[in-house]
């Protein structure tokens, strides 16, 4: 992937390094490290993912058998169909054999519940063994993700190496709400762009320069804003694509970016997930020597 060429960058308005204890500090950050290694590691975790198959209009055979329209090794030679719909539903019909659970009932055949219908919800889960699936709706082009337990990203994974820990980079912002119906646009490894309500502008001071960044809302009633943002590390120390970031809502006209808890999206880790990458607008032309580096367990850009 080629390095970002576009950086983000202002002078207007300047604030300063949050002083918190950084005893206190570096317990929280080391915790969430530990959270955050936990949920990727977990059984249906990100490292778990083994496919992501688009589905074609009409049906889709799904086995291991080489024959099938979507070739799964883990699965049994021939699950089952997946249609996709002319109205854009998706219905599974497992063979008699299959072994497989839809949503934990042994079912032969239901709608799949996409994850974007879902909402607040489970999107239909298809398990058997070791193996699952659902269905991802981006853009309305729908596929399958496909995971499995015994995945050889979760088995062989590596660890996570970061920057030191270091509070000056924990940083408090001055908010600037946004105006009404603001919206960021983000383009997607797969092609597709999306786009999602920007509830305001951080802006923070650095090296001497200003700095702005536009968090979005992920999913309506989100108690945290996500940020997805590059640097003049991205590609080289870091990821290429994007980091994130998560931050609580302002409080007193201010919200607090700490940058120590940036983390790789799945894509660092595996090339079925469907990340977005970072928009030109928060694209800094400085150097975030804080949070995860590239990680180094094989997946490359």
């Amino acid at each position: 992937m080629k390095r970002f060429m576009l950086f983000a960058a202002t002078a207007i308005l300047g604030v300063t390094a949050v002083h918190a204890n950084s005893t206190d500090h570096r317990r929280d950050v080391e915790q969430w490290r530990a959270d955050r290694v936990a949920r990727l590691t977990a059984p249906a975790g990100w490292l778990s993912l083994i496919g992501l198959e688009w589905l074609q209009p009409g049906d889709n055979r799904i086995g291991s058998a080489a024959d099938n329209d979507i070739v799964v090794s883990a699965m049994p030679a021939y699950l089952g169909v997946v249609n996709l719909r002319a109205d854009g539903s998706v219905h599974l019909a497992l063979a008699a054999d299959s072994g497989a659970l839809i949503d934990g009932k042994p079912l032969r055949e239901a709608t799949l519940v996409d994850d974007v219908q879902a909402g607040e919800g489970a999107p239909t889960l298809v398990s058997m063994g070791t193996v699952s699936f659902l269905v991802i709706d981006r853009e309305g082009r729908k596929g399958l993700r496909i995971k499995d337990t015994e995945a050889p990203t979760r088995r062989d994974f590596v660890g996570i190496d970061y920057f030191p820990i270091d509070s000056a980079w924990r940083i408090e912002a001055d908010w600037v709400p946004a105006s009404a119906g603001q919206t960021l646009e983000m383009g997607t490894v797969i092609g597709t762009t999306e786009k999602y309500p920007v509830p305001g502008t951080a802006r923070f001071s650095r090296d001497g320069k200003t700095f702005e960044i536009l968090p979005v809302i992920e999913v309506p009633g989100d108690a945290q804003y996500f940020v997805v943002f590059a640097d003049r590390t991205s590609g080289r120390e870091t990821y290429g694509a994007a980091r994130f970031l998560y931050i609580d809502p302002p409080k007193d006209g201010k919200v607090t970016l700490d940058f120590n808890k940036a983390y790789n999206p799945p894509c660092a880790f595996t090339a079925f997930a469907t990340c977005p990458l970072a928009p030109p607008e928060n694209r800094l032309d400085l150097r975030v020597t804080a949070g995860e580096k590239n990680y180094r367990g094989g997946h490359a850009d």
